[in-house]
């Protein structure tokens, strides 16, 4: 089967950023599948004009360079997704396919992904990363009353173009069939990647004698985006109550985003920055197996909106890829499975004094550490293993292309 696969942000583990897609399509092609993917060259430098195309694991990557970063305002995003959906939909019009399959965020990729899977008289598949528009709405980043229609009217198009839509975490699921009944909806979460995530205790060793701060103290680790969603302040400020417990407590925070500056300088005024608190910019994927093998816990935050409870964030399969305890401060599907599991901490929300103890007690229990590392392992393997939830996105396409495409 010759799939065209459209992911504006496609990473390669030698970039900063989740690897799923990469992961797919490797795997498709492994499988005897032919996969052409279409995606933005957003690593820094000038902008350029035409399509790169690259190699890799036998994938066809077509780049075209479209500048966006997390530090832009949502009208600047805007113009980005819209410039990606004309140049995606053109590229696209002009590949081969027997089957076009779009992951979001954002919405905008459906477009180009309904063109031209009716173009090649081929079926559509449609993946939902984040709830769009629930989640900016309910966040109050889409107030424009013109603007919610516009969105909500893409979702629309998306599922009712969709052979079948891919949803990752069941709450993402229920809101694509409340807002069209009957969708073709199947779960399939982020995954844990074992093998990636399998480190050299030597390495990890190294890593921790390599930086006077952290030796053997106890590391909590948060890797990834500082975004408006995120609000990793919230941790800063928990870490702030928990070193007055235990003055040996670390923080290592790994990524990029709009609220760096913001939550450097938190760390700077309540005395952490440099001591308890460090700070690092992002780094490929590759480099983060030592990072979470030398974390006695990793961490998951969001704001405390309740759209927000059903993500499903890189880091919290790749926690338990690590065989580590995460410790998040939402409820939802992720909270229920630590409770069932004992594979991490749910802290409160809105109270980080609350969260400080919890994470200064745990952090220092060695018995709690163990069963926890033991549970996550299990989970890795048992539920979330890439593996695994290949199978079930494989099944999901192959059966998408024995039906007609769809037609509105």
């Amino acid at each position: 089967m010759h799939i065209v696969y459209i992911h504006q942000y496609y990473c390669n583990p030698g970039m900063a950023g989740g690897i799923r897609s990469y992961e797919q399509a490797r795997r498709l092609v492994a499988r005897g599948h032919t996969v052409d993917v279409i995606t933005t060259d957003i690593t820094p430098g000038a902008r350029g004009l035409g399509w790169r195309t690259t190699v890799e694991d036998g994938v066809t990557v077509h780049w075209f360079r479209v500048p966006y970063d997390n530090h832009m305002g949502f009208a600047r995003r805007l113009r980005a997704f819209g410039e990606f959906m004309l140049l995606a939909a053109a590229k696209a019009a002009r590949l081969k396919a027997d089957l076009v399959f779009a992951t979001s965020t954002p919405l905008t990729v459906a477009v180009p992904g309904v063109i031209a899977a009716r173009l090649r008289r081929v079926p559509f598949v449609f993946e939902v990363r984040d709830l769009w528009p629930e989640v900016p709405i309910e966040m109050g980043a889409l107030r424009n009353p013109v603007l919610r229609r516009v969105a909500g009217g893409l979702a629309d198009f998306a599922y009712r173009n969709a052979a079948e839509v891919i949803a990752l975490s069941p709450g993402m699921a229920a809101g694509v069939v409340a807002r069209r009944p009957g969708t073709p909806t199947t779960v399939i979460p982020n995954a844990a990647d074992l093998d990636l995530f399998t480190v050299d205790q030597e390495k990890v060793r190294a890593f921790r004698a390599a930086h006077d701060w952290l030796g053997d103290r106890p590391l909590l680790v948060y890797t990834g985006a500082l975004g408006v969603v995120n609000g990793v302040g919230y941790l800063v400020r928990a870490l702030h109550t928990a070193a007055k417990l235990d003055p040996d407590l670390r923080l290592l925070i790994v990524g990029h985003g709009k609220e760096w500056e913001s939550t450097k300088t938190l760390a700077a005024e309540l005395g952490l920055l440099g001591d308890v608190v460090h700070m690092w910019e992002k780094v490929p994927k590759a480099e983060l197996p030592v990072i979470l093998g030398a974390a006695t816990m990793s961490s998951s935050t969001v704001r405390p909106i309740r759209a927000l409870w059903d993500n499903s964030a890189n880091k919290f399969f790749d926690a338990l890829a690590a065989s580590r305890p995460i410790a998040i401060n939402y409820g939802g599907w992720q909270a229920d499975l630590l409770r069932e599991t004992g594979a991490g901490l749910v802290l409160a929300p809105e109270d980080t004094e609350a969260a400080g103890s919890e994470l200064a007690a745990h952090l220092r229990d060695e018995a709690w550490l163990r069963q926890a590392r033991a549970a996550a392992h299990r989970l890795a393997v048992e539920r979330f293993s890439r593996e695994l939830l290949f199978e079930r996105f494989e099944a999901v396409l192959d059966r998408s292309a024995r039906r007609a495409p769809v037609r509105s």
